[in-house]
């Protein structure tokens, strides 16, 4: 990885801006940014010092905040501030993820996470109120079978009774 700054000085800059004393302490026993990038915390703390450090994107770190679907999709959020297509195939595969992706992000529908999404009770049905604004069908029989989230997409997304999901 080619990086603008090196490790050590990334390392002094996360410090001037309050970074975590125990993360700190784990990354400067590193030797250089590709032992950096393959610990197990390397998505959150490049994440992190996107935004708290550069407050802009890190292109050099992109990759390595792309290998979790819950960081991509903050970054995307916090720093792109925009669609992040690099990213969208792991976001894509947390329901959670691709929900808020659609919604804060896309600002409307993704069909490719649809399937996804559509297997989480709660994700399905916010992501039916306020992303698609009405009925999603192909995500009704997972809903129906939560009556917490069933009675939700009946009040808020159906305004009515809802047959298919009750219980008899």
């Amino acid at each position: 990885m080619q990086a603008r700054v090196t490790l050590r000085e990334a390392l002094e800059a996360a410090k001037r801006v309050g970074a975590c004393a125990q993360a700190l302490n784990e990354i400067s026993r590193m030797a250089d940014w590709n032992e950096f990038s393959r610990h197990q915390n390397a998505p959150y703390w490049a994440y992190w010092y996107a935004c708290n450090v550069t407050k802009s994107r890190v292109p050099e770190l992109e990759s390595i905040i792309a290998r979790e679907a819950e960081i991509a999709c903050l970054y995307a959020v916090e720093v792109v501030r925009g669609r992040w297509p690099e990213a969208e195939s792991i976001i894509a595969t947390d329901p959670w993820c691709a929900y808020c992706y659609a919604n804060l992000v896309l600002r409307g529908r993704w069909p490719e996470a649809e399937p996804v999404i559509a297997q989480a009770p709660q994700w399905a049905y916010r992501y039916a109120r306020y992303v698609i604004g009405g009925r999603w069908p192909e995500s009704e029989p997972t809903i129906a079978h939560n009556p917490k989230w069933a009675w939700r997409y009946a009040r808020y997304v159906i305004r009515g009774r809802w047959p298919e999901a009750e219980v008899a």
